[in-house]
């Protein structure tokens, strides 16, 4: 493993924003993983950082990521991919679309780590990882290594029981189908497209910033309310896709934090609906 101490996090973040943490770890094993998990009791496991604001104060404890020494990608058998949890969910997809396997094409553009696609079930475009995942490796909350059938995997709508139970994910495995190359690869240059058409890749973001309210789509109420481009110093709302915020330069978290409960707060009044983030908030705000 590695260990950096007064690490900042705006290093290891897509919002490219946060303060320091005391100690950052890089693990490069399960070992690693396991030793960390019975020496350190306060600690926040992390990967591509693609989902998380951490606080400009920084964060007084231990940071473990999991992520590219830990990221092994392989075929278990003709449709089954095995992933530590650190490889990124975009590798995988390549990785099943040249082996002709159809199922994960999703996957292709979000920019998070299986651990962190698994934790969250992630999804885009009509597809999530519950529908793929078959086992989950974990490292349980007596720090011995586990496996966890997807189906007791407890996935909803972005959650799976690993948010509720102390467990660290190592890896996973998804079943997909057989298909024809030329098609995986046509489908995922789409979505690609679509992507960059219809959200703001330009900019620093943390991905979707809420989620869907029943019934309704964040952005569009965002807009509807009048929001597009609305900016707290560094921060912005943006136009090309009210359901992100962004980086827009400069930005502090703290600026991030202000215009997203500007946000939820103005939402609420013009709508009547409640906004909750999908975005972690680590840290003192």
């Amino acid at each position: 493993m590695i260990v950096l101490e007064n690490e900042p996090m705006s290093l290891h973040t897509t919002f490219r924003t946060g303060g320091n943490a005391k100690r950052f770890i890089k693990v490069q094993s399960v070992e690693d993983i396991i030793e960390i998990k019975n020496k350190y009791d306060d600690i926040l496991i992390i990967g591509n950082g693609s989902n998380l604001l951490v606080s400009d104060k920084g964060i007084d404890g231990t940071v473990v990521q999991i992520y590219d020494d830990f990221n092994s990608i392989s075929l278990k058998d003709d449709i089954s991919i095995c992933a530590e949890s650190g490889a990124l969910l975009s590798k995988i997809a390549a990785f099943a679309r040249d082996r002709s396997l159809t199922g994960f094409e999703f996957a292709s553009g979000i920019p998070g780590t299986a651990g962190g696609g698994v934790f969250m079930n992630a999804g885009a475009y009509g597809g999530e990882m519950k529908n793929v995942v078959t086992e989950v490796s974990a490292v349980d909350e007596n720090g011995n290594i586990c496996t966890i059938s997807g189906e007791d995997m407890g996935f909803g709508y972005r959650k799976s029981i690993a948010m509720a139970r102390d467990i660290i994910i190592t890896g996973v495995t998804i079943r997909l189908s057989k298909g024809d190359k030329d098609d995986i690869t046509a489908q995922m240059t789409d979505l690609s497209v679509r992507r960059k058409e219809k959200q703001p890749v330009e900019y620093p973001s943390a991905g979707s910033t809420f989620k869907r309210p029943e019934g309704y789509f964040a952005g569009k109420l965002i807009m509807d309310s009048g929001l597009s481009g609305y900016k707290v110093g560094g921060a912005m709302v943006s136009p090309k896709h009210c359901g992100f915020v962004v980086n827009a330069g400069g930005a502090t978290s703290q600026d991030i934090y202000r215009l997203i409960r500007d946000v939820q707060r103005i939402v609420k009044e013009k709508t009547g609906v409640t906004l909750d983030t999908e975005v972690r908030l680590i840290g003192e705000f």
